[in-house]
């Protein structure tokens, strides 16, 4: 279930138990269904926000770093990042090497 989808059911299900009328429904509640309608709604937006809609992208990088030491010695190192959210190489961030 998709977060809009979910949000959809809340509304309706709100809609039947808080602003429709009960008159003369032999055998069905409309409150009763409107109430079925915004749990189904609320566990569905849990879930989606939990298992489906990953809020930040995670990407794992690596890249090779050299100093020069005023020695005239050369270092490298290898630098990890994990960087959250961000678009990658190509749209406002350096390449990495």
């Amino acid at each position: 279930m998709t977060i809009g989808a979910a949000l959809f059911l809340v509304a309706v299900g709100a809609i039947l138990r808080f602003a429709v009328a009960a008159s003369a429904t032999h055998g069905i509640n409309i409150h009763t269904i409107g109430d079925i309608l915004m749990i189904v709604g609320a566990v569905g937006l849990a879930l989606s926000l939990t298992f489906m809609a990953p809020w930040a992208r995670r990407r794992r990088t690596s890249r090779r770093v050299t100093y020069e030491q005023p020695s005239g010695t050369v270092s490298e190192q290898q630098v990890e990042e994990i960087r959250h959210g961000q678009a990658g190489p190509g749209l406002g961030e350096p390449p990495l090497q």
